[in-house]
């Protein structure tokens, strides 16, 4: 944001040097970016009118002129092409300075002599983006009358200071003159003028209606009719201002749209009235593929979510971004509609990026603006063109504002402001801080409840209002404090301790901890054949996703193992273990998703087993303190190898599953070999595991082996004749060992041996074969009764 330092004295009294002002608003919150002085090296240039032009008797490209400069006639020769009789023109005396160290001398030119030097723009010191394109090249004439031997720094405004501020998207009301000079006033403690609207209408009544389709998207749209209007040049005044704060003056008409918008913050349009083809502005979303020439005469293709300004029979502007060309005020103008609106900011953005057409107007309209500004600007404009004779208002505006919105109120605490600040400002320059930004303040018991102006759109909660009392106290008057508290030693956390744990006890049993991603392609559902209903398949989506491999968050970690066990398989690495510990994402409804961790593992070699990785799970949960879980066949996970595959139960949770992995999906990881895999959950073995080790003393009695071999059909699961050896321990059974399964010749077709060692002792004395073998033959009794297991002889 361009802010020409003599514009913003309008509106508030800046006794200060520019770089001193610009340190005190970077201070406050509003960062200077650059600071420009003009004119500081000029002296001596006042205006001169040329009397006299004559041919240089000794140089045929040389003039000699006469020029008057009030208090004398002084002769200036130059070769100036651009000047006649009765121009002004700026003139720089005998012993005059002009930027770059130039000092002006008397001298001669060819035998004639010269009392100083006539100026172009360049010589002057003024950036060529700054003056009309008409005086850029030659001397720099004078267009208005000027009083002669006056200092042109003066009369021109080059005695000036032009502040570039950086404004952030969440202050829109910055965008303007006036919202700038609102912070000079609060930061420089002055009182800020706004300026006196006062427009002079004419009798004759406006008539003309306006309607809108959505008031979602334009929550307010006024307008003006102005009529016996002068299309010209506007002020020179006006077009050094348009011009220093970066704008090209165009005419009159559109130079006051455009000095309103630059003043107040509220973009106007103006359209030729003869152009509209009814009475009526009706406000409705373009339709799908409708075609309009926007004033750069481009033809722009809408879509059915972009906002028009229509006359109830042809569009004539895209809201918020661009007038039309067949509306556009031109030479030939004699009555215009000036329209003042408020519109959706999204609406507008997305529109101006659609089309990539970026104005001015759609800047500004798509950080928010004040729907009260609307009435404001409007009569502003009127104001101007009253004021310079551009045209006639007539009496009155229409006003299509059917929602009017409400100041926002907030309720905040002055004590914990301040205690978040580190300072105890009293509660009166609080309430002080806050009128200078014009907002009302009232005190109800302990808290207090502000109204906050329309214009502060950023302003939501009562963080907000903390970082304005802090800006304007001055962060420079908080003073540094140390950082006190009470040390405390870092620690892990539990479940940190645990993870680790985990990994050690996975390293030492020879897997290799691998890192996968988190996001996903949901083709690796596909892979391990889950079902269609799974829950699995309620993938969280990437809105913005580097590509289709990364489009969702994981709710497995096996696809990502099989990948990696994959990659090793075919670089013909002949043996693969690894495990992985990371996080998978579950969507709920209406609520952030669940991230879950879980452990995954993934084994091949050659001569591997299923009872290989029940090995290394039953180790690992050794390790953890995991126990008294039951291993229980699975036959129905499409993961996983029929019959080669079990769930692991803990008081009715499934903490997790393994196995052998099915053909199908070791085909679609083009691996050739048996492989073995399982995904565990984290958090129930962190939650069921305990760590805690009990020591008992060595026993006093003897204990008592008996080896049993059982023959038993195929179907029966080890898992069932120890749950029976369990329930008829009697006390006694102190541990038994599975030492040997056997199927031969010797055995029945469909049958199998199992033998276990079976070891007795009792805890209070030294136990009798006859106590022993009671226990023993209840057991044996028990096994044959029911899972009809028989003792093999």
């Amino acid at each position: 944001m361009l802010v020409p330092l003599k514009w913003l004295r309008d509106y508030v009294d800046i006794d200060i040097n520019a770089q001193e002002f610009a340190d005190k608003m970077t201070m406050t919150g509003s960062k200077v970016e650059k600071v420009e002085n003009f004119g500081e090296d000029i002296e001596k240039v006042v205006v001169g009118k040329i009397l006299e032009i004559n041919k240089h008797p000794n140089a045929d490209k040389l003039i000699v002129t006469k020029v008057d400069i009030g208090s004398e006639v002084v002769q200036i020769v130059t070769g100036a092409k651009n000047v006649k009789e009765g121009d002004l023109i700026p003139l720089a005396l005998v012993g005059a300075k002009l930027p770059g160290g130039i000092k002006i001398k008397k001298g001669k030119l060819r035998g004639e002599l010269s009392q100083g030097m006539m100026c172009s723009s360049e010589e002057l010191g003024i950036p060529f983006s700054m003056i009309e394109e008409s005086k850029r090249d030659g001397i720099y004439v004078l267009d208005e009358e000027y009083e002669l031997g006056k200092d042109v720094k003066e009369l021109l405004g080059i005695n000036d200071s032009l502040i570039e501020f950086e404004i952030t998207s969440n202050r829109p009301d910055c965008l303007s003159i006036i919202g700038i000079a609102r912070e000079a006033a609060v930061t420089l403690n002055k009182e800020l003028k706004y300026p006196k609207i006062n427009v002079k209408e004419s009798d004759e009544e406006i008539k003309f209606n306006i309607e809108i389709e959505d008031d979602a998207l334009c929550p307010r749209y006024s307008a003006r009719i102005i009529k016996d209007v002068k299309i010209g040049s506007s002020p020179y005044w006006m077009q050094r201002r348009l011009i220093e704060a970066g704008v090209r003056p165009i005419n009159n008409i559109v130079d006051i749209t455009n000095y309103v918008m630059l003043e107040l913050g509220q973009p106007l349009h103006a359209f030729d009235l003869k152009e509209l083809e009814t009475d009526t502005i009706v406000v409705r979303k373009a339709k799908e593929g409708e075609k309009f020439t926007t004033l750069d005469d481009v033809e722009r293709t809408l879509d059915e979510n972009m906002l028009l300004i229509t006359d109830g029979k042809k569009p004539v502007a895209i809201a918020g971004v661009m007038g039309g060309a067949n509306s556009e005020v031109s030479s030939n103008t004699k009555e215009i509609l000036l329209e003042s609106a408020n519109f959706n900011a999204d609406s507008i953005r997305k529109t101006s990026k659609k089309l990539g057409l970026r104005t001015e107007a759609s800047s500004r309209f798509e950080k928010g603006i004040d729907v009260n500004l609307v009435e404001v600007a409007l009569n502003r404009a009127a104001q101007l063109i009253e004021e310079i004779g551009a045209g006639r208002v007539l009496k009155g505006f229409v006003d299509n504002y059917k929602n009017p919105v409400e100041n926002k109120k907030i309720v905040v605490r002055p004590q914990r402001i301040n205690k978040l600040l580190g300072e105890n400002i009293p509660l009166n320059q609080f309430i002080e801080i806050l009128e200078s930004l014009e907002f009302k303040c009232s005190l109800v018991d302990d808290k207090l409840e502000i109204i906050v102006p329309s214009f502060r759109l950023d302003i939501d909660m009562e963080a907000d209002i903390l970082e304005e009392i802090a800006r304007i106290y001055g962060y420079d008057n908080i003073p540094s404090k140390m950082i006190y508290g009470t040390t405390t030693m870092g620690l892990k956390t539990i479940g940190q301790i645990f993870e680790e744990n985990i990994k050690n006890s996975l390293v030492a049993m020879g897997l290799n901890e691998i890192l996968t991603y988190s996001f996903v392609s949901s083709r690796g559902v596909d892979k391990i054949n889950m079902p269609e209903h799974s829950i699995k398949r309620n993938f969280i989506k990437i809105m913005n996703p580097l590509g289709e491999e990364t489009s969702v968050m994981r709710t497995t970690l096996l696809p990502n193992m099989l990948d990696v066990a994959s990659r090793n398989y075919s670089r013909k690495v002949e043996e693969f273990a690894g495990f992985e510990i990371g996080n998978t994402f579950m969507p709920m409804d209406n609520i952030m998703p669940v991230e879950k961790k879980s452990i995954a593992l993934g084994l091949y070699r050659d001569k591997m087993d299923f009872f290989f990785i029940k090995g290394i799970i039953e180790e690992l949960f050794e390790s953890i303190g995991f126990k008294n879980y039951e291993i229980i066949p699975e036959k129905n996970h499409p993961t996983f190898h029929p019959g080669r595959c079990a769930n692991i139960v803990y008081n009715d949770n499934i903490v997790g599953v393994f196995g052998e992995l099915h053909p199908d999906v070791l085909e679609n990881y083009d691996i050739n070999t048996r492989m073995y895999a399982g995904e565990l959950d984290f958090e129930l073995l962190l939650t069921f595991a305990r760590d805690n080790k009990t020591y008992k003393p060595l026993p006093k009695y003897p204990a008592i082996t008996r080896d049993i071999a059982l023959l038993v059909k195929d179907e029966v699961f080890v898992k069932e004749i120890e749950d029976v050896i369990k329930e008829n321990s009697k006390g006694l059974v102190e541990s038994f060992k599975l030492f040997d399964v056997y199927k031969g010749a010797q055995i029945e077709e469909g049958y199998k041996s199992v033998a276990y060692s079976i070891v007795y002792r009792s805890k209070d004395k030294t136990l009798t074969d006859e106590e022993v073998n009671k226990v023993h033959d209840n057991i044996v009794k028990e096994l044959s009764e029911k899972i009809n297991a028989n003792l093999r002889l």
